[in-house]
This record gives C-alpha cells, structure tokens and sequence, in this order.
C-alpha cells in the first residue's frame, strides 16, 4: 500500500512538472510546481524515494544552538505559548537555523514518537535541497510566510504532514531562522491552516522584534507607526541609531513605513529621514519609551513615535520592602502570602520549589521573588529542563571548555550555571532532569562550584528556584528522582493554585489585557467578559494569556465580544462546581465524618485546592468529585 502511494504521488510530481497538471490538484500552486521543479531539475531528487532524513551529529547542533543562542532564548517562550495557543494535540512547533536544520521541538511528550517517525528530529536537516517541497525547505526559498499541505509536498513519504512556516530576520534583513508548525493529522484541511499561518507569522513577528531590540539594547532605538495605539506591537516600525545620529539597523515595518530600501538608510543620519532634529529626539528619549507622539517625516507624513534611551543599569539594587512585583499580579490573599514568605526564606538563600499545574505562572513567580529580592540588578536566568532534549541539557546547564569536543566553539560556552553567577537560575520543569544530571547538580549545589565539559572547577554564587507540575515524591518512589537532591530543592515549597482556583481572576484577567493591548484601547463587552471568566482554562495563566493576546492582535474596532472569542470559550460549560443539595442522612455517620473533615481542610487551606488535595493526599479531580458529592462549594 505504502508503495503504490508513493508511486502515485511520483506520477502527480512528474505531471505537473511537465506541465499537464491543469488547474486542480497539490501543483495548481504556482509556488509549489516552482519548488516541485527545482527538487527535480536543481537537487536531482526522487519523489517516491523514501529515505530517511539527514541528521546532524550531536557536536554539530551544540554548535549549531550556540549560534542561535540568544535566538532559541527569546523564541522558546514564544513557541511554548504558540504549542498551547494551538490546543497542543496533534501539533509540533519547531525552530530551524537559516539552513533548515531543527534546533528547538516543541510538542507533547506523548506525541513526540509520532514526530520522530515523521523525520522531524532534533538536528535533521528540512532544506528543499535534502527533503525536497516543505514548509521549512520552501520558506527559506521564498523567504515569505507560506503553508506545504499534505499532497504538497515533493517527497510521497511526507504527504501525511501539513507544514505551516514563517521566516524571522535579523536586523540586518538577513535570514536567521524559520519557526513552523507541523501537523501529522489526517484529518487537517488546508482551510484551517489559515488560523495556524496567523498565528505562526505572528509568534515570528515576535520573536524578530525581541531580537532586533535585544541586539540593540545599548543604543538609541525610534519605535514608530502610523497609529499611536500600534507604537510598541509587533507591526511597529524599529530603527537602532548610535550616539551621533547614524543609522545602524532597521526592520522591514521601518522600511515599509519609510518607503526606503534598507541601503538608503544604514550609516545615514535619521535627521535625513524625520522633520526633527537629534537633539529633540533624545531630549524625548525615556527608559521604557512608554509615551508616543507626532512626528514627521522629511516628506510631510505624520507617524506616531517614541524613542527609548539607552539603558542605565541600577547601581544599586532595591530594598525587599520598597520592590513591588510589577511584572506579576498578585492580588490573591493566599498568593500574596505565599510571595511575602517566599521572598523572605530566598533572602536567607533558602531554595524554593513551586508547584503548579503547567502554565499556573511558576516562572513569572520566580521572576518576581527575583526582582522583589536583593539580588534584583543580577541575572535572572531559567532553564526549561523538559523542553531541552537529554542529551543537549548537561552542555546548557553546565556549559563547557573551547575545544573540548568536535565543534565546540574556541572560546567555549558559559553554562547556565555560570550565566546565573550572582543571581538566580530557575530550573524549570525540574522533575523532568535526567538522573544523571541530578547528581552532578546535588554536587554543585553543596560545593558551589561548576565544572564544565571538559574544563576545571570554578566557583559559582547562585540562588535556586525550581519548579515542578510533578508529584516530585511520586518520582522519588519510583526512583526517578533523587531524594537527596528533593530535600535539597525543597527549603520552602509554594503551590501556586489554577487559574480556576484563584480569587482574583477578574484582576488578573484585566491586568493581561492591558499588558498586550499596550497602549491601544481594547474593551471587553460584559458578556464575553463573563464567558472568560467563567471558562475553566486547563491550560491556566498561559492560555488565558494566549487567548487574550490572539484577541487584541485580531480587534479592528477597540472591542472584543462573544463573537470574537474563540468556539472553546463561547461553548464550554461553567468552570465553577454547581452546588449540590448536601445529604442529610443520619444513618450514614461516614459521609458526615467525611464532609466535615473536608470543611475542615477547606477552612484551614482557604479554599487553596491545590494545597487540600496535597493535605488530604489525593488528586484535585478526586477532591472536586468529593466536593460534589456532598455539595459544598465556596460561600455556600
């Protein structure tokens, strides 16, 4: 069977590429007979050979990721929250360099067998030279955003996937990488790829602009668009200028806005290009350039723009009684306690662990005790210990010496240890760490000192947080994870309850939304406001984070309603637990005994269910069934 597919889909290559194919099928798409050509006539591929992919050696993607390094940083959070964006099944997001070749793979770890068979492993090489038509193969081609369905693709072995990919660019114009989403669904049709090319364009969007502000981050940098409410989102126009007023990089909105190829700008003075002089422009200069306005180009057209000065780092680092947790919002009285504790033990270089369902806000936590502490003006480094594959985790976290492998950079490459040096490494998802590893970390945690892949010791000053959705004594029972190192972690554990379980939902939802609606107005009509909160958000802080930056990024009229929200929101039953009429039954001394211990926990947790699950020792869903079954809900 599988021969005979591959035969016929060969047939369907070589047809249209002689240019019978008429005007239905996979190669009615002038883009897809082009590539379809080349695969044959440039790179001498075979349409029903199905060969394995090409795979780089182990060495040679470290060498790889070291370059992308700062790249891989900043997308990783992008690609987690594109993963959940996309409801998670059946989807795989994935991040090349500029020549095809997987660096990062994000995708459910039940489903990543599924992706391996379909040749998406880390390191495989996805240029259109090796693997002929695909997403990421033809978007380096094109070097455009574009989707490869299906019977789209050159090769028959790689017809069950639907690849939908974007280009991202460095400052300089050049490509840098390509972020993807591939499908191995059947049943995904080409239509409703339209949603996914959103979404993917804009996460690359993203991902562009935080590295092109990052490479620039010591220079003068003019944000500017057409509409004042669009200054500081991802459609902004970006241009990087030095200290005398020369241009040194600009992206493609600055040159879409400007009407100037990039060459006519680079080394030029921006006073050339604006009706203003650099004077008034850095005298508007702030830290955070948070306040747009008018300003002029050389012919007569009116932008909205701010400019952002270069940085100034603090002298000193704040007091814990004056910091304030900006970044985060905490205004659940069981969180802003559990805050208040854990920032007091991580001063006394107490480890935390948290613990919280995925997407709960475990690093933002992190981030915020950092900030909130003394060491707030040191790095804050994370590692995402389950994201990262086995066998790349011991070189990231460890770093190691210039030439101590084959490619290995010549200066070598700080691990993350050694980037947190000062400050705080949270390491995320820590009950996903190797056992290996574990050991080697137990020791450093006890000796403060590091030792890279081939190097020699060197000491480390660096507070640990980590984080967990695991049951981590669950692992440790079954030998999965170390019990040394468990209580080592474990100096103060913080359970950070659901999105579904916190009291100040309203607050939290309202504190997003103007976070990712900046400075454009964006209002909730009641009734979709009512339908946000009242969903129960599996995927936690997250989802109702993606959900609410996919809004914004859609609204045209300044208002978000039911219409607009996403068909999981509009028709999912209420998150809250419908009160049951309690059963009074004096013959059943049990399931009194029992309901009133239940209270009695509630009451001392405050209704925190995350931590009366774990007093009571069962899960949260045993511990909803039970609050059914004798009818108790908060307030009743």
């Amino acid at each position: 069977m599988q021969g005979n597919h591959l035969s016929r889909h060969a047939r369907q290559v070589l047809t249209v590429t002689q240019g019978k194919g008429g005007l239905q099928g996979p190669g009615s798409d002038p883009s897809i007979a082009r590539s379809w050509l080349r695969c044959l006539e440039d790179y001498h591929l075979d349409p029903a050979l199905a060969v394995a992919p090409t795979v780089l050696e182990h060495e040679r993607v470290l060498e790889s990721r070291e370059r992308l390094r700062q790249v891989l940083q900043i997308a990783d959070g992008e690609m987690n929250s594109l993963h959940q964006q996309l409801s998670g099944a059946g989807h795989a997001v994935l991040l090349t360099d500029a020549r095809g070749v997987i660096l990062n793979c994000v995708t459910a770890p039940s489903e990543r067998r599924i992706f391996e068979r379909a040749g998406l492993w880390l390191g495989a090489d996805w240029s259109e030279a090796r693997e002929g038509t695909n997403g990421i193969g033809t978007c380096l081609v094109e070097r455009q955003a574009l989707t490869i369905h299906q019977d789209e693709h050159f090769r028959g072995r790689h017809t069950g996937l639907t690849c939908s990919a974007s280009p991202v660019f460095d400052p300089h114009g050049e490509l840098l990488a390509v972020l993807d989403v591939s499908s191995a669904r059947a049943d995904a049709s080409r239509q409703s790829q339209f949603h996914t090319m959103a979404l993917v364009n804009l996460s690359a969007k993203m991902i562009e602009s935080c590295y092109f502000l990052r490479c620039f981050d010591n220079h003068w940098l003019l944000r500017f668009h057409l509409q004042a409410e669009s200054v500081g989102l991802f459609s902004e126009g970006l241009l990087a200028f030095d200290g005398e007023g020369r241009i040194r990089a600009v992206n493609q909105s600055a040159l879409n806005l400007l009407g100037n190829l990039r060459g006519g700008l680079l080394g030029q003075p921006v006073e050339l290009f604006f009706d203003c002089r650099l004077d008034d422009l850095l005298g508007r200069a702030t830290a955070l350039a948070s306040t747009s306005w008018p300003l002029r180009t050389r012919d007569g057209r009116r932008l909205f723009a701010s400019v952002r000065g270069q940085q100034v780092r603090p002298l000193s680092a704040p007091s814990v009684a004056a910091a304030k947790p900006d970044e985060i919002c905490l205004l659940d009285p069981a969180l802003q306690n559990d805050f208040r504790r854990a920032v007091r033990v991580f001063e006394r270089d107490v480890p935390l662990l948290l613990n919280g369902e995925t997407g709960s806000g475990k690093e933002a936590f992190a981030k915020a005790v950092h900030q909130a502490s003394q060491r707030a003006g040191k790095p804050f480094i994370a590692l995402n210990c389950a994201s990262i594959p086995e066998s790349l985790i011991e070189s990231e976290l460890f770093g190691y010496r210039g030439g101590s492998f084959t490619g290995a950079r010549k200066e070598g490459m700080r691990g993350k240890l050694q980037q947190a040096d000062g400050g705080t490494l949270l390491l995320d998802e820590i009950g996903d760490m190797p056992l290996g590893l574990q050991t080697r970390l137990l020791r450093v945690l006890e000796e403060r000192q590091v030792v890279p892949i081939g190097g020699e010791p060197q000491d480390v000053d660096v507070r640990i947080i980590s984080a967990t959705h695991r049951n981590l004594l669950d692992r440790v029972a079954d030998g999965s994870f170390r019990e040394d190192l468990y209580y080592r972690l474990n100096g103060l554990e913080v359970a950070l309850p659901a999105l579904r379980e916190r009291s100040d939902k309203a607050q939290l939802l309202d504190f997003i939304l103007a976070r990712e609606a900046g400075r454009q107005p964006v209002q909730l009509d009641p009734a979709a406001r009512r339908l946000l909160l009242d969903f129960a958000w599996p995927g936690n802080v997250r989802q109702l984070r993606n959900v609410l930056r996919t809004l914004v990024a859609l609204c045209e009229d300044g208002r978000i309603g039911v219409h607009d929200l996403p068909a999981l929101v509009r028709t999912a039953p209420l998150a809250a637990v419908a009160p049951v009429a309690p059963v009074d039954n004096p013959a059943h001394p049990l399931h009194d005994a029992e309901r009133q211990a239940l209270l009695a926990v509630l009451e001392e947790k405050r209704w925190h269910m995350t931590q009366v699950a774990a007093q009571l020792g069962i899960s949260r869903n045993t511990l909803y069934r039970k609050l059914r079954k004798h009818g108790l809900s908060k307030g009743a």
